[in-house]
């Protein structure tokens, strides 16, 4: 079960134009909540839904530059609590299930009958949890730097490992937290995120954000740590990720995900990871090619996290075109 190469051989590919969006909707999918979505590309092509990160993240204009505009119906939303949807940063019913209904909710809104799903990071999280409940409704799998919520997986990034890699940055990512209570950091910063206190929720906030943003990708990049650092993202991003940290993800086991993802192999798919991925190891996404040997695997070895790496994105926009052309697309 080597990783897959192929995909990445040949002139390197790059994101497609920048593109507007011709549907601009919101949808209530719960007595509180409201999501933000839009469609752009060819209303007739092949359907995507594209996931974005965090949880937390909201989407951003690369998110429609995956996928071949003449050929794909290119949907992205949203999740709970963050973007344009609304209330922001809201905690209440925000669960990966409640996100799961809402894609089908969406689906059903839009009169898709099956999509491409289309996710990386916290993004493959949702996929999979999504495809494993509904694996009628998913055309094609494409999956980047795999996050399956697994407890060794948040330790790795929250408490000690990618610590040892970025020390410096580490240390403001704790400076809010007093000595006694770093030997649990999600729970440190989640009473702070979730306190009355708006001096202390801001600064654990901003500690949050900008750990992630500074560890995103193999090279640094100074204005992406700054923009994550933003008071409006940084409040949903890091009180939503880590309401689902504290929360184990709300699966009902650990590694439940892996653990089930036998059940995906009659749907195509493709795993993509960066070899020096620092937020989610590539040890994850080994894992899941295990489960699932009937998905791609390619092995990106000059990548960290970050779908606009060369590498990456290179293998991404191969995965989407070759998928687009299959036969029976």
């Amino acid at each position: 079960m080597a990783p897959n190469m192929t995909i990445v051989q040949g002139q390197m590919r790059g994101f497609f134009p920048m593109i507007e969006p011709h549907v601009r909707g919101r949808l209530k999918v719960s007595a509180l909540h409201d999501l933000y979505y839009e469609e752009s590309g060819n209303p007739g092509g092949l359907p995507v839904v594209v996931l974005h990160g965090g949880p937390g993240g909201g989407s951003s204009p690369n998110l429609r530059r995956f996928h071949d505009p003449a050929l794909y119906r290119i949907i992205t939303f949203d999740q709970r609590g963050c973007g344009r949807s609304t209330p922001h940063a809201s905690l209440e019913h925000n669960t990966t299930w409640d996100l799961v209904a809402d894609m089908e909710a969406l689906r059903q809104h839009l009169g898709i009958a099956r999509w491409q799903v289309f996710g990386g990071s916290w993004g493959s999280t949702l996929a999979l949890a999504y495809a494993l409940t509904h694996p009628d409704r998913v055309r094609q799998l494409v999956l980047r730097g795999i996050f399956t919520v697994r407890k060794c997986e948040i330790d790795w990034f929250y408490q000690h490992g990618a610590s040892m890699l970025f020390p410096q940055q580490w240390e403001s990512f704790i400076a809010p937290i007093p000595p006694e209570e770093r030997h649990d950091l999600v729970a440190a910063h989640h009473r702070r995120l979730t306190g009355a206190d708006h001096e202390q929720k801001l600064a654990s906030a901003r500690a949050w954000a900008q750990w992630e943003g500074a560890t995103l990708s193999l090279l640094p990049d100074p204005s992406r740590e700054a923009a994550f650092g933003e008071d409006h993202f940084a409040i949903a991003f890091a009180s939503i990720e880590c309401h689902y940290f504290m929360n184990a993800g709300f699966f009902a086991e650990d590694g439940w995900i892996i653990n089930q993802a036998h059940r995906l192999r009659d749907i195509p798919g493709i795993i993509i990871q960066g070899q020096y991925d620092v937020v989610t190891p590539p040890a994850t996404a080994h894992a899941l090619h295990r489960a699932w040997p009937e998905a791609d695997y390619v092995l990106i070895p000059d990548a960290g996290h970050a779908a606009a790496e060369p590498g990456t994105l290179n293998a991404l926009i191969r995965a989407t075109d070759s998928f687009a052309h299959a036969k029976g697309a």
